[in-house]
């Protein structure tokens, strides 16, 4: 395991210039600093607070995310912290399931293998990699803003104040540091964000998550998806003895602090779970803090301003409902250590042109990962009576099993990266749907059920069209 030994730097001196500034030592940003650290780049890697962090969300791995780390050299970063290899999912309805495995790896023979952990664990090896890699310095500071050139054109650096050491009599003063290329990847509640992308971020719902202690999963070493009303709950186990649970709640957060959120669990949430889940759900809701994070969606977009670079959530989110975010922004660092080689970083006019060839590159798989993203969470959480014959068509078309498991667990998982075998798999389960729906009418309901399968089409088509023209647009 990596022994985390972060503040070991001295605070680089005013004006100090480097390759490559990262502002965010989150999951992209550490991975990207190891990665050019190790290319012979000068990196200076800032993050505002390098604490191990504590989230309730980015604790699920997909295999495709492993294979990424593997190919940065950082696979060690899953060691050591408790993690626990998962296989595939479950799915629950009601008191029906279905079981999605994983691929198998026609290298290995073995089945593909995604990992699951407590966020910050990982998060701190991550870094520790980064604060080991050659070339790669970490400070410990708040970044305020970016800096321009004498022209205004192009951005050559940025200013932020280190942390406040505690033998310190006074607050240091801010510092400027210098480099050809910022990358910004600030995370989900990024601060630059507004400056280069008009984009707006869209949040409709919330997870509110809590660890369960010694839960018996119905399905062991697997995520969990239990397709409830209004919307679905995941479970995954995330160390030996914890095991998160996240439930989506659309529309306004009830109020924690007049209990009306934990109201909601108890009365909606609870009865919903497997019965082997329920005890420990109850004694976590007494002995666990209700945390919350919203689930957004940001369409992936391009930056034109000289200089800079905006990369992870800072640049493109989905929703979290298929674990796919890390995936993606390890994904991202793989294609960009091919394509932000040499002296390229040094050139910024060069730097832009790869930039827009890595934009449309790394579309086969974020492309897939968001649409499918967004698509599922529309089918497992609408009301609208459309929605629920498609959500009953997917349940059932995952039950037929073959291929009609292997097409979308290779989807999710981010090891099959086609576009089209997303829109097959989408228009297959509506079809499916609608024969369902003539399967169950009786002769005198069949005029009827002809205008309803109108109807659940073009609903698929509302729901997935729409945000595969958001992938196709700069």
């Amino acid at each position: 395991a990596l022994t985390p030994s972060l503040a070991t730097y001295p605070v680089p001196k005013e004006g100090s210039s480097f390759d490559i500034i990262v502002v965010g030592a989150g999951v992209l940003g550490s991975a990207f600093a190891s990665t050019f650290g190790k290319q012979g780049k000068r990196v200076l890697l800032l993050e505002r607070d390098l604490a191990e962090p504590d989230r309730i969300v980015g604790e699920l791995l997909q295999p495709g995310g492993v294979k990424a780390l593997k190919e940065l050299g950082l696979a060690d970063c899953l060691e050591g912290i408790d993690a626990i290899p998962t296989y595939g999912y479950g799915v629950i309805n009601g008191a029906d399931h279905v079981h999605i495995p994983y691929l198998d790896d026609p290298e290995t023979g073995k089945k593909y293998q995604g990992r699951s952990f407590h966020h910050g664990r990982f998060i701190q090896n991550l870094r520790t990699a980064a604060s080991q890699a050659p070339n790669v310095t970490i400070v410990e500071a708040t970044v305020n803003d970016v800096v321009h050139d004498s022209d205004g054109v192009r951005i050559v650096g940025v200013t932020c104040t280190p942390k406040k050491d505690s033998t310190a009599a006074s607050a240091p003063a801010a510092i400027s540091y210098s480099a050809p290329l910022t990358v910004i990847a600030d995370g989900c509640f990024s601060k630059f964000r507004k400056q280069f992308i008009e984009k707006p971020v869209e949040t409709t719902s919330h997870f509110v998550g809590f660890v369960m202690k010694d839960v018996q999963l119905p399905f062991p070493n697997h995520g969990h998806v239990i397709l409830a009303q209004p919307s679905p709950i995941l479970m995954y186990q995330i160390s030996a003895r914890d095991t998160r649970i996240l439930v989506d709640v659309p529309g306004k957060l009830p109020s924690v602090s007049s209990g009306a959120l934990r109201s909601y669990l108890e009365k909606v949430v609870y009865p919903q779970l497997p019965a082997t889940v329920q005890e420990p759900f109850m004694t976590a809701l007494e002995t666990e803090r209700l945390r919350s994070m919203p689930n957004s969606f940001l369409p992936p977009s391009t930056s034109s301003e000289l200089g800079v670079i905006l990369l992870g959530d800072a640049m493109n989110m989905r929703h979290p409902l298929t674990g796919g975010g890390m995936t993606v922004a390890l994904n991202d660092v793989v294609y960009l250590k091919d394509m932000l080689t040499g002296e390229v970083t040094n050139d910024q006019e060069e730097t832009m042109v790869q930039m827009e060839l890595f934009f449309w590159k790394r579309k086969e798989l974020s492309g897939v990962i968001n649409v499918l993203a967004q698509a599922l969470y529309a089918l497992f959480s609408g009301g609208d009576e459309n929605l629920v014959v498609l959500r009953e068509g997917c349940f059932s078309y995952f039950k037929m099993g073959g291929e009609c498991i292997r097409g979308p667990v290779g989807l999710l998982s981010g090891i099959t990266r086609r576009r089209m075998v997303l829109v097959y798999h989408f228009y297959y389960v509506a079809l499916h749907s609608i024969w369902l729906m003539f399967h169950k009418a009786t002769w005198a309901e069949v005029p009827a059920t002809i205008l309803k399968a109108f109807a659940v089409m073009w609903t698929a088509c509302v729901v997935l069209l729409p945000v595969m023209w958001s992938e196709l647009k700069a």
